[in-house]
């Protein structure tokens, strides 16, 4: 970035939290740099730590010393982009300040640079408040999204994959030990994203959860389950339903089913034909949607509803309904033989 963007996001350290929050809401780069008289890095603020800030009672009006990260991560100016990269998947940031010899920020590496991806202002929705009763004795003691493939929980799996796309503004429907999700992704600022909850205190379904949200989305969104691993690319998704100038998408996956006996067809008592073992193609629910706002007008507040109902509700009202059939890789996983393939299949779909 030039000098002027990195100016821009830079405040000393006797400066205001608001004028923190500021310099972060004016560079719309999520970060400002406090640096001291000689210009040298002494510490961070993110939204992250504004956050956290005003949830402890944080005046605003106070100094940027409530809310400063005071060890900061950062690169040497000249450092391999390989090297920056690792740092910043290893220590999920979403951004580095790249210093010189003296300390002082020459730039700031982004991921949006190191891997060019473009945030996306888009609502994520993740529905993580079921019981998980196929998966006990597992989800006995934590909730299904918690369960471990590939090292990590499979919601920060989910998460990550959103991450990666440049998807940062997450919303997690929890209900069942929703605790455990809450104390693990915190404001979602560790992950590189911005993550808000939706607490349900009884099960509404995958669509009457979305009555519980604070402020209505103005763009499409995408509702997801969280027990998916998939690799679809989500933009693409919500390229299609814009357009079909569709109201909602629903994802679908191709399932197959073979006959294991010859099919007789038959005519007024006559065999018109026999077909051995054969095999029926059908588009099954993926748990993936995209949603436009006037969506939410088929939502009735409190009422227990799954996205197939709402869906339907559309339809018959007259709206736009999208098919989108996934071409990805996709798991659910809601059996324990689904979780073993899951972890199986991990190492050659998403770190191949």
């Amino acid at each position: 970035m030039n000098r002027a963007d990195l100016t821009a996001l830079t405040v000393k350290p006797d400066a205001t939290v608001r004028a923190a929050i500021e310099a972060i809401d004016r560079s719309r780069r999520q970060i400002a740099l406090v640096v001291d008289d000689t210009g040298r890095l002494v510490a961070t603020v993110t939204d992250g730590d504004v956050r956290r800030g005003i949830l402890r009672g944080v005046d605003l009006d106070g100094p940027v010393s409530q809310v400063m990260h005071t060890a900061p991560t950062t690169v040497t100016e000249g450092a391999p982009d390989a090297e920056t990269r690792a740092l910043i998947r290893a220590r999920k940031l979403h951004h580095v300040p790249v210093l010189d010899a003296e300390g002082r920020p020459v730039d700031l590496a982004t991921v949006e640079d190191l891997f060019g991806v473009t945030p996306k202002s888009t609502r994520v929705i993740l529905m993580a408040g079921g019981l998980g009763t196929r998966l006990r004795p597992l989800t006995e003691t934590i909730p299904k999204p918690m369960i471990d493939v590939g090292g990590r929980p499979l919601l920060e799996q989910i998460i990550g994959v959103f991450a990666d796309q440049g998807f940062w503004r997450i919303s997690i429907s929890v209900n069942y030990r929703r605790e455990m999700v809450q104390e693990h992704f915190g404001d979602g600022s560790a992950f590189g994203v911005s993550i808000d909850y939706i607490e349900e205190d009884r099960a509404l379904g995958t669509a009457g959860a979305l009555s519980l949200l604070k402020e209505r989305p103005d763009e499409p969104f995408i509702v997801m389950n969280g027990d998916l691993l998939v690799s679809l690319q989500f933009s693409e998704l919500l390229a299609f339903h814009r357009e079909k100038r569709a109201d909602g998408t629903l994802v679908v996956r191709e399932y197959e089913q073979q006959v294991p006996y010859g099919v007789v067809r038959a005519e007024d008592g006559l065999m018109t034909g026999i077909e051995e073992k054969p095999v029926a193609r059908h588009f099954v629910n993926g748990g993936i949607y995209v949603l436009s706002p006037r969506a939410l007008d088929h939502v009735r507040e409190g009422e227990p509803l799954d996205m197939p109902t709402l869906l339907t509700r559309l339809r018959d009202a007259g709206g736009r309904v999208g098919v989108y059939p996934l071409r990805d890789y996709w798991r659910d996983i809601g059996r324990i033989d689904d979780l073993e393939a899951a972890r199986s299949d991990f190492e050659d779909i998403f770190r191949g």
